[in-house]
Parts: C-alpha cells; sequence; structure tokens
C-alpha cells in the first residue's frame, strides 16, 4: 500500500536556495567535523555552533516523491529517499533536509525561508519584531525578564509563559522572553481564515498549521536577536512550552537549527510522541481529535488522520533534526490524554541519530514524576534542567544524558524499527549488524561498555547485570551477555533477587518469573554472538532495591 501526494513545490514558499547562506553554514560544518573528528561526544556549546543560519543543508536538493510506501513500524531515519543508505555526517546533513520537507509536506505545513525584511529592537524588558515580505507587513513582540548579574545573556523563548519552571532557569543565569504564539498563529480560527502575523503575510487560507506559524515567529525573534549586537542578549538560545505551547516548542527546536536547547513539556498529540504509537496507546489524544481541535497541524494531515501508517515521516525523526543540539522532552505518565509511552518511542527512535553522530548525551528524556498535575513544576526535572541551561546555553558543565521512564511509561523501541544504527563518520561508514545498545532505554552508549566479566575460556557464555539508573519507585538494569571460545547462536540467563526486587516490564528478552528466580531468553537478533564477542542484550525496569545479581549464562 502506498500514500500519495502531488509532488512539487509547496504553496507560498521559494525553493530558491541562498548560496551565500550555504557558504557560511559549509565553513561551520567543517569546524563542527574537526571538533567530531577529535571527540567522541558533543556536549559543549562551542561544538553546538554548527548552523549559522536558521536551516544548514538549506543548498540540498530535495525531490519529495509521488508517493511512498505505508509501515507500521518508525521509518528508517537514515535511509535516503533513493532507497540508498547514511553513511556521513554530510550525507545525514542533507538526510535531515528530506526529513524536514516531508514532514511539511504531510504533517506541519511549509514554513517559508525568512521574509523579505526583518527588523526589530531588543532591551532589558522587551522585544519588538517587524516583518514584510511581497509588500505585505506585520509586527509582534515579546516581554523579557534578565536574571541576575551581568549580561549579555543567554535566552529561553517561553511559549506563552508556560514551559519549564522560569525561576530555574533565571536562577540558572538565562533570561525568559515570554512569546505569545497567538500573535503569529492563532488558536480558535478556522482552517480557511487563519490569524495572526504568519497569516498577514502568507495568507488566511496558507495550509500551514500554527504550530510551524508559531515556530516561524521564534525565529524571527531569533533574526532580531542576533541584529541586536549582544548588548542584552547574546545568540545562544532555548526554547520551551507546556501542553498546546510544548507541542509548538517541539516544532520551533526542530525547524530552526539555531536554537541550542529545545525543552517540550507534556507535549500531547501533535507534539513530541509518536504518531504511529499515539494511535495504538489507549486513553491517549487521537490524531483526528489533535487535528481538530485546533488548526495545530497542516492541512495535510487530514489525509493521515486515521492513517498513521502511511506517513514518510515520524516524530522520532522530528527528535532527530534536532541532534546533535541539547533536547531534554518532559512528559507527564499519569494523564493518559498525553500519550507519555509514545512520547517515549519518539525519544528513544530519536536517541539513534544522537548516538550516530556520537552526541548522545545530548539527548535526554523523563517522565519519572510523581505528581500527576498536568504542567506542575516538579523537583525530579529541576536538576536535569540546570544542567541542559548550564550546557548548552552557558557553555559549562556536562548535560543529563538521561532516559528515565516511569514504570507504567515505558517503551520498547525495538516493536517499533527493522532497521539499525550507523555510526556516521568523515570516511569509512561503520554500523551495526543487529539492533544495537539503544534498545536498553540507555542513550549514552555508542559502543559497548567496559565489561568487568571476562569472556569464558571454554564455549557457553557469561552474563551480568549492571544497574544504568534508579529513582525513588524503582530502578533499570542492562543485561550485558558475553560468548565464551566459540560463537553462540542463542542463550538463557538465570539469577535468583536476593531481597523482594522483582521486574515490571522488560525489552529485548523473553522473561518468566517464579518466586524469587528469573528467567530470560533471547528474541532471535540479538542471540548471535561470535567468539567473545559481548553484546548489551537486554533491559527492564524493576521494582525494590538495585542490585547486581550474580547471573548464569546457558548457551544455546
Amino acid at each position: 500500500m502506498a500514500s500519495s501526494i502531488a509532488p512539487g513545490p509547496a504553496p507560498g514558499r521559494s525553493r530558491h536556495r541562498r548560496r551565500l547562506r550555504f557558504a557560511l553554514v559549509a565553513l561551520a560544518s567543517v569546524a563542527v567535523a574537526a571538533a567530531l573528528a577529535l571527540a567522541p561526544r558533543i556536549h559543549s556549546a562551542e561544538a553546538q555552533v554548527q548552523a549559522s543560519s536558521e536551516w544548514d543543508g538549506a543548498d540540498c536538493d530535495v525531490t519529495v516523491p509521488g508517493s511512498w510506501a505505508s509501515s507500521s513500524l518508525l521509518p528508517d531515519p537514515f535511509t535516503k529517499i533513493d532507497g540508498s543508505r547514511v553513511t556521513t555526517r554530510e550525507q545525514w546533513e542533507c538526510r535531515r533536509s528530506e526529513i524536514k520537507e516531508l514532514a511539511e509536506r504531510t504533517i506541519y505545513g511549509d514554513k517559508p525561508e525568512a521574509p523579505d525584511s526583518v527588523t526589530g529592537t531588543v532591551t532589558s524588558s522587551r522585544i519588538t519584531v517587524n516583518v514584510s515580505e511581497g509588500g505585505r507587513s506585520a509586527s509582534f513582540s515579546a516581554t523579557v525578564q534578565l536574571p541576575g548579574g551581568s549580561g549579555p545573556f543567554p535566552a529561553v523563548i517561553v511559549y506563552g509563559g508556560f514551559g519549564a519552571d522560569t525561576n530555574t532557569i533565571l536562577s540558572s543565569g538565562a533570561a525568559v522572553v515570554n512569546f505569545d504564539p497567538g500573535s503569529v498563529g492563532a488558536e480558535g480560527t478556522s482552517r480557511n481564515n487563519k490569524q495572526g502575523a504568519f497569516y498577514t503575510l502568507y495568507g488566511a487560507s496558507s495550509s500551514t498549521g500554527i504550530l510551524m506559524a508559531q515556530a516561524w515567529g521564534v525565529s524571527r525573534i531569533i533574526d532580531v536577536i542576533e541584529q541586536s549586537g549582544g548588548s542584552v542578549l547574546n545568540t545562544s538560545t532555548g526554547v520551551t512550552g507546556c501542553s498546546r505551547y510544548g507541542k509548538g516548542a517541539f516544532v520551533a527546536g526542530a525547524f530552526d537549527q539555531r536554537i541550542d536547547l529545545t525543552m517540550p513539556i507534556e507535549s500531547g498529540t501533535g507534539g513530541a510522541p509518536a504518531m504511529r504509537s499515539i494511535a495504538q496507546e489507549g486513553g491517549s489524544q487521537p490524531l483526528s481529535s489533535a487535528y481538530g481541535e485546533q488548526p495545530w497541524l497542516g492541512d495535510a494531515f487530514n489525509a493521515y488522520t486515521s492513517n498513521p501508517n502511511g506517513l514518510p515521516v515520524d516524530t522520532h525523526e522530528m527528535v532527530g533534526m534536532v541532534a546533535p543540539r541539547g533536547l531534554f522532552i518532559m512528559e507527564n505518565p499519569h494523564v493518559e490524554w498525553l500519550g507519555a509511552r509514545s512520547g517515549a518511542v519518539a525519544a528513544l527512535g530519536g536517541a539513534e541519530v544522537y548516538k550516530a553522530l556520537g552526541a548522545e548525551d545530548n539527548i535526554s528524556y523523563h517522565s519519572n514524576v510523581s505528581d500527576g498535575t498536568h504542567c506542575a513544576t516538579r523537583s525530579e526535572w529541576r536538576t536535569p534542567l540546570q544542567q541542559s541551561i548550564s550546557t548548552f546555553l552557558k557553555g559549562s558543565g556536562n548535560p543529563p544524558g538521561v532516559i528515565n521512564m516511569h514504570s507504567s511509561k515505558s517503551a520498547n523501541l525495538s516493536q517499533w524499527r527493522n532497521w539499525t544504527t550507523p555510526t556516521l563518520g568523515q570516511g569509512d561508514p561503520e554500523e551495526t549488524t543487529t539492533p544495537p545498545d539503544e534498545e536498553t532505554t540507555d542513550p549514552k552508549e555508542t559502543t559497548p561498555p567496559e565489561e568487568t566479566t571476562p569472556p569464558p575460556s571454554g564455549d557457553g557464555c557469561t552474563a551480568r547485570v549492571e544497574v544504568v539508573n534508579e529513582w525513588g519507585s524503582g530502578w533499570q538494569g542492562n543485561v550485558h551477555v558475553t560468548a565464551g571460545g566459540s560463537a553462540i547462536g542463542g542463550w538463557t540467563v538465570t539469577w535468583t533477587w536476593p531481597g523482594g526486587q522483582r521486574i515490571s516490564s522488560s525489552w529485548n528478552a523473553s522473561v518468566t518469573s517464579s518466586g524469587a528466580s528469573v528467567t530470560a531468553g533471547d528474541v532471535g537478533w540479538n542471540g548471535s554472538l561470535n567468539s567473545g564477542q559481548t553484546r548489551n542484550a537486554w533491559g527492564f525496569v524493576a521494582s525494590g532495591s538495585s542490585v547486581e545479581p550474580t547471573v548464569t549464562c546457558t548457551a544455546a
């Protein structure tokens, strides 16, 4: 089965690519490539500065096909439209542009390039933005709240004044820019009579949804900040929002590569959660409901509200579009409507792009919170929020780099993909032959960790449990399996809990428990290991105190 859509340029956007802009970006990309070659992980603000403009793949030649295959699995972010695989970081830049075009065409609507004229002012209390395009003009503004100390300061653009905890943002040394997204793309309007500054320029009947229109507004604020000379605000910029504003923040971060830190909160359907998964997650807002509630999504998405399998992209690829920049996704597992499990699916899928780029520490996902109030200020998020601001906006410290899923809303990426994750280099590619460590939900490892358990001297296998994450109500473990002197075609591991621990969820293994005894077997693709090879084979979430029990491994 295939989904069809007319190819060709989308309305209201010139496909002319600006060569000067690309040339500037190419120079920046060379600098980043050198940095990547020297460092296995990218997490400093300096290493992230790779886009001197809104989109660093603007010169890529992208031709959108008239149809594409339908699939219930998440599309492969590393397979190009022509069917070839991405093998280098340079190729990824244009693959990202393909994803962008497909997402605009089917989900969000088109985001025009910067208009003919963008001017404005930045003061300690206000930003004004004036735009003109094709003889039409519009204006909007945002308020500014500065932290203590001397500037210039990095800024976090907060959708509707309703996003990550502003007190934590200010105390971390970043300014808060309160942006009224309705001034650019208003809610409560019909699809053929959209209102706001964006639609003043591009027409009230534009097929672009208001999430993309609002993201365009964020880009214009950044334009003005860049023009201001840095006396009040510097050019390190973050964006955040909660609920419907979380949807907007997610889209803004994906479609402007000057945004250093993206922080969507409880964004729900139309935001971070994977659309294919939303359709199967009971209690989450249906795609048709999100499409009809407000003109958030582009008009073309109407064709996919009951057929997300027909989409050529999904939101894990929007997560991947943010890479290698900072991303901190925060979700609420206690409100079914918000689809937190589907958010975890998208985060795990998108984390594979971060891994491929060697920037796995730059993405964090956190849904393991106790307070179920929608858009509450949560103590569990305070420290990773501070770490993210320090790393990505101020260029100091290390990012949180954590995937912390609530046990009731954990996800298993292996159920959603049939593709593998390459390691994207400057030269010859290295690609895994089986789904690698991402199935453990830990985005921090692109190569197997150093093993403390040596391979057995004879045939057979050994295994060990590694505690990789802990929280108040439970913990996460990974199980590493090592083949002995001969290759093995499968494995079974067993252990006995010492103190009342219990597995509440697991992935990539067939697990049975009887009292304190645990038995787990491979699921096919992760069963075969070469002589001496170690695989981070499977993972689980458990209750009780964390422990690394003695594990017995039997080879098949």
